[in-house]
């Protein structure tokens, strides 16, 4: 059997995780000295009510090789194989962790940097489960995995820069550009790297630049996992993008995957975030 284990990050609900098969690692945010495992002792929601008042920005912490390990060692039988994915190794250590604890069990354990994080991990165990409930065993989903990874597309807009910064995910310089201009930035994140794409005035320009970056994309393979993303204690705004774009979506699913962004991410991007996390048709403009 194939157990397929990952970090909180890639934000599938504990309860979903469970019914699927999914063993899910909880990452930590701590307010202060009080320390919270994302999506155990702390919910999402939970989470930005106390951002909205904390007097500091939380922290987040990485998975050490020792908790990989209890989870291997709990989650394998005799003959079971193991897929890891995890968020991607440029924005933590978690992905390090992971191969120091499969280097025990060499061919059981194959360990999958996902190159993102949230959604764009998300869709990254989505389809890993496909492949799994399909028959594949570890080996085959690990490539066949790995060889997608070049067409997952990540693109956000943010309510502002400022987390980014002080998390230091992001220059100051490019900060400070938002923070003047009072807009809306546009980012990406490929292959671990977050980028700013663009300086959105408004809603309607926010929304039409996300539509832009998929169509320079060129468009989302409906064939493969896609997923919508928000941050903050409501999804108003993402519910405003879904009305807009609705032209992108309709025609070709019944109904969206949503997902909120939990704390270890949400830490860094803060409240007012929405996301969107596709496989691109043919390689995308940014595959290596």
């Amino acid at each position: 059997m194939v157990k397929i284990i990952v970090d909180s990050a890639c934000d599938m609900p504990r309860a979903e995780a469970e019914g699927r098969g999914v063993t899910v690692l909880p990452m930590r945010t701590s307010f202060g000295e009080t320390e919270y495992l994302e999506g155990v002792t702390i919910t999402p929601g939970e989470f930005y009510a106390k951002l909205r008042t904390a007097d500091a920005l939380p922290t987040t912490s990485q998975l050490n090789p020792y908790e990989f390990e209890n989870a291997l060692k709990d989650s394998l039988s005799d003959g079971d194989t193991a897929v890891i994915i995890t968020l991607a190794g440029k924005l933590s250590g978690t992905y390090q962790s992971a191969l120091s604890a499969a280097a025990s069990m060499p061919g059981r354990v194959y360990v999958i940097d996902s190159g993102s994080a949230s959604i764009g991990e998300r869709i990254s165990l989505e389809y890993a489960l496909r492949l799994r409930d399909q028959g594949a065993g570890a080996e085959k989903i690990f490539t066949q995995v790995s060889r997608a990874l070049s067409r997952v597309c990540v693109i956000a807009a943010v309510d502002t820069l400022e987390y980014l910064k002080k998390g230091g995910r992001l220059s100051a310089t490019s900060a400070l550009a938002g923070a003047v201009l009072n807009i809306k930035p546009v980012l990406s994140l490929k292959d671990g790297a977050i980028a700013v794409l663009g300086k959105a005035r408004g809603f309607k320009q926010r929304n039409n630049m996300l539509t832009d970056f998929i169509e320079e994309m060129g468009g989302v393979d409906f064939s493969m996992p896609c997923m919508l993303g928000y941050s903050g204690e409501d999804d108003a705004l993402l519910q405003n993008y879904i009305e807009s774009c609705r032209h992108i979506w309709q025609p070709h699913v019944q109904s969206l995957p949503i997902s909120i962004i939990g704390s270890t991410i949400g830490a860094h991007v803060g409240p007012g975030a929405v996301a969107v996390a596709f496989f691109a048709k043919g390689q995308g403009r940014n595959a290596q």
